[in-house]
């Protein structure tokens, strides 16, 4: 432990490398979860994946055996749309994306377009023709913004790791000549969207995840607890050059979430 502890009140919860691999659930993902429901603790599942929806994240995790229902879900596609309605409500957006984020824009209720758009709105999109990104980069010179949902370069699937949103953004940067507004973790728009879902503060709150250029910089930088299991990307044999790598390091590391879990039970407040 470092630092001053934050009162431990609610959590925000990484999915990916946290609570599952792929399609499986990690150990003690349910018992976690089942843990927080009966206690009443309140909770969030965040994730920087901007292809699916809540109602479908609730829907696999369900299927995981993990307790879950969409309004405990936060996106970075939702995060996204909502950033840019409170910027320019109705604004028209062009997407670079699958249909978890063309679903989250219209639901807050920006006009989808192919032609001169006010934003250039970019996440993962595994069917993209270099037509599409010709179209992206003509727009942002054109004068439309860039958002970016999240900052991913890779994603693991069943045939290893693929390009993320990440890759696809660095391409359209390069070739737009314009830095986009970053929306997923690490970025405080993601963050503060969060918080206003669970309906506490940053103090009150701790991030759990397995990423530190992510999810325990995302906590950090809002002066959130931390706590960094070693389910997934991290391990005790990396955990130092990612740190390095990071600038940061988490308040609390755990070694799968047994143990995790335990130590909620010991320092979560009355």
């Amino acid at each position: 432990m470092t630092g001053i502890s934050p009162k431990m009140r609610g959590f925000l919860i990484d999915l990916d490398g946290t609570l599952y691999h792929g399609h499986h659930r990690i150990d003690g993902a349910d018992t976690l979860i089942a843990y927080m429901r009966d206690s009443s603790l309140p909770y969030r599942f965040v994730t920087n994946n901007s292809s699916a929806s809540p109602e479908d994240v609730a829907e696999r995790l369900r299927n995981m055996g993990i307790p879950a229902e969409a309004a405990e879900v936060c996106t970075s596609a939702h995060a996204a749309a909502k950033h840019i309605a409170g910027m320019k409500p109705g604004a028209s957006v062009f997407v670079v994306g699958e249909a978890g984020l063309r679903s989250a824009a219209q639901e807050a209720g920006l006009r989808l377009t192919e032609e001169r758009p006010d934003f250039v709105l970019q996440g993962i999109d595994r069917s993209l023709t270099y037509e599409r990104l010709a179209k992206a980069v003509r727009f942002i010179h054109e004068g439309a913004e860039f958002v970016l949902t999240n900052p991913d370069l890779l994603l693991p699937s069943g045939d290893g790791l693929i390009p993320g949103a990440g890759s696809i953004g660095a391409m359209l940067r390069a070739a737009g000549g314009k830095e986009p507004t970053l929306i997923g973790k690490p970025s405080s728009i993601l963050m503060d969207y969060s918080l206003r879902s669970i309906g506490l503060t940053a103090e009150e709150t701790w991030v759990i995840g397995d990423n530190l250029a992510t999810d325990i910089a995302f906590g950090k930088a809002a002066g959130c607890g931390t706590l960094l299991v070693l389910t997934g990307l991290t391990t005790e044999q990396n955990i130092d050059d990612y740190a390095l790598q990071a600038g940061c390091r988490p308040d609390v590391v755990c070694k799968d979430l047994g143990e995790l879990l335990a130590y909620i039970a010991e320092h979560r407040a009355n």
